[in-house]
């Protein structure tokens, strides 16, 4: 077997951001809230927000919640239990924050709720929820392991306990 050259040992390679993800810590639990404008361009013939808009609003502040918490880049891998509960109109704010509420070694789940925000008296009302799931990847987008949340107050829980469930259901249906 021949020696590398000067002496340079040659290791296997290691995927960027590998590491036991067990004992990674995370970088932060607060959600992330974005806000934006209802626009005429983002309305339908009834002037209430397009449902595509809002999912892409509530996608973008879920996947940030996750790089916030593990400081890695993510990609979304399913959107589940979404619930369109009221429309938001043309000229409201939407208010849509994203926290993590589920890890497992690889993925980590978000909850994500809509506010709209009616600019004249300032009222909020929920407009929607969902659980959005991401993959943690590298740059040859494959996944690397992340930090890990541990659920610690009753609706930290519970919100574990509801993601968990997803998350099993989803397994159990791609194993169909």
């Amino acid at each position: 077997m021949m020696k590398p050259p000067y002496g340079r040992v040659d290791l296997p390679r290691v995927h960027e951001g590998e590491g036991v993800a067990k004992h990674m810590e995370h970088y932060s639990k607060e959600p992330v809230t974005l806000i934006e404008h209802v626009f005429p361009g983002d309305t339908n013939d009834h002037d209430t927000l397009f449902g595509g808009r809002l999912l892409s609003i509530m996608d973008k502040a879920g996947g940030i919640a996750c790089s916030k918490f593990a400081h890695r880049e993510f990609v979304t891998i399913s959107i589940d239990t979404l619930k369109f509960i009221a429309p938001a109109r043309q000229g409201d704010l939407l208010e849509v924050t994203g926290k993590v509420v589920f890890t497992s070694t690889h993925t980590a789940c978000t909850k994500v709720t809509a506010m709209a925000v009616d600019k004249a008296t300032w009222k909020k009302k929920k407009i929607c929820e969902g659980y959005f799931f991401f993959v943690a990847i590298d740059s040859m987008m494959r996944p690397i392991p992340i930090p890990q949340l541990v659920a610690e107050s009753d609706d930290e829980k519970e919100d574990w306990a509801h993601a968990l469930r997803i998350r099993e259901q989803m397994r159990s249906d791609k194993a169909e």
